[in-house]
């Protein structure tokens, strides 16, 4: 909460997205820095940990809400009108410039993510991932500090949104002084409340991303194009979009479901297996005889 009041709220104010450019910049910086601690620690860390049965099995039955997670990483429909007219030179060439380098970086980011943290903790990777890690782990609660630093410098790029979209709806598209302070003051405030009633992250990315991600990065947009393009139904293009239309409400409707009925779990800040003292040396015994840990 004095984290809320004196650095998210006080960032979400700007009344000018432009102004959180340095910011995100910021953001971006740590997000790297956390990605070299997750690959360290899969160098070091991964050899002590044995992998679990099955732990590179294609697909399990919940890659579904994998989906909407990775939707909710790579969205970015929302806040792009106005991100576009923040540009110095909001032209095409240079929007399209921006957002190809700027996905192809986020893919990047992503992959090294996924592939160092699964590789590290195989079946018993959490939807947290810094729920796998010791807690005398200094790395760990390194990562987990700058973690928390980048919510604080993300948010306001949200909130800036929402707010926008508020004071279209219901102030003709212009909030005064007074209410641009309420209308942000109640936005963080809702934000702060559902966050500190959850303690698992893994299911709260999963709803956004079914509920909130995927909508606007696959039914929307697609549905959008159906209904104003002039082409045949049978055309490419609108094939594509048809396809993409179908595999968008597939994703919601079932990853909805199995976000619901059979959520991921957490460890909720308790020790793992491999962290208790007596399991570590059993590990470390193994892997000085055998050279692996089975």
């Amino acid at each position: 909460m004095i984290t809320t009041i004196l650095l998210t709220l006080p960032l979400s104010l700007y009344r000018n997205i432009a102004n959180l450019g340095k910011v995100s910049f910021s953001s971006l910086v740590l997000t790297i820095a956390i990605l070299v601690i997750v690959v360290v620690k899969a160098a070091t860390l991964g050899p002590h940990i044995p992998a679990t049965e099955g732990a590179w099995v294609f697909a399990q039955p919940n890659a579904i809400q994998a989906v909407g997670v990775m939707a909710f990483a790579f969205i970015c429909h929302h806040n792009s009108f106005l991100i576009y007219g923040s540009l110095e030179e909001p032209t095409i060439n240079n929007w399209s410039r921006i957002t190809h380098v700027s996905v192809l970086f986020a893919l990047l980011i992503s992959v090294v993510f996924a592939a160092c943290g699964y590789g590290t903790f195989t079946g018993y990777t959490q939807g947290d991932i810094f729920e796998n890690y010791c807690r005398n782990d200094n790395w760990a609660t390194t990562g987990r500090f700058l973690f928390g630093i980048t919510i604080v410098l993300t948010f306001p790029i949200e909130c800036f949104v929402t707010r926008e979209v508020i004071g279209n709806l219901f102030f003709a598209g212009t909030l005064s002084t007074i209410f641009h302070i309420v209308v942000t003051v109640c936005i963080v405030a809702a934000a702060m409340a559902i966050s500190l009633a959850f303690d698992c992250l893994g299911i709260v990315l999963e709803l956004n991303g079914v509920i909130g991600a995927t909508p606007l990065v696959f039914i929307i947009p697609a549905a959008c194009y159906l209904k104003l393009s002039e082409k045949s139904w049978y055309h490419w293009d609108s094939l594509q979009s048809c396809m993409i239309l179908i595999t968008g409400i597939l994703v919601m409707i079932v990853g909805f479901v199995m976000t619901v009925m059979f959520p991921q779990e957490c460890s909720h800040g308790k020790e793992m297996l491999y962290c208790m003292p007596s399991n570590s040396s059993i590990y470390n015994i193994t892997v000085f005889f055998n050279g692996t840990v089975s």
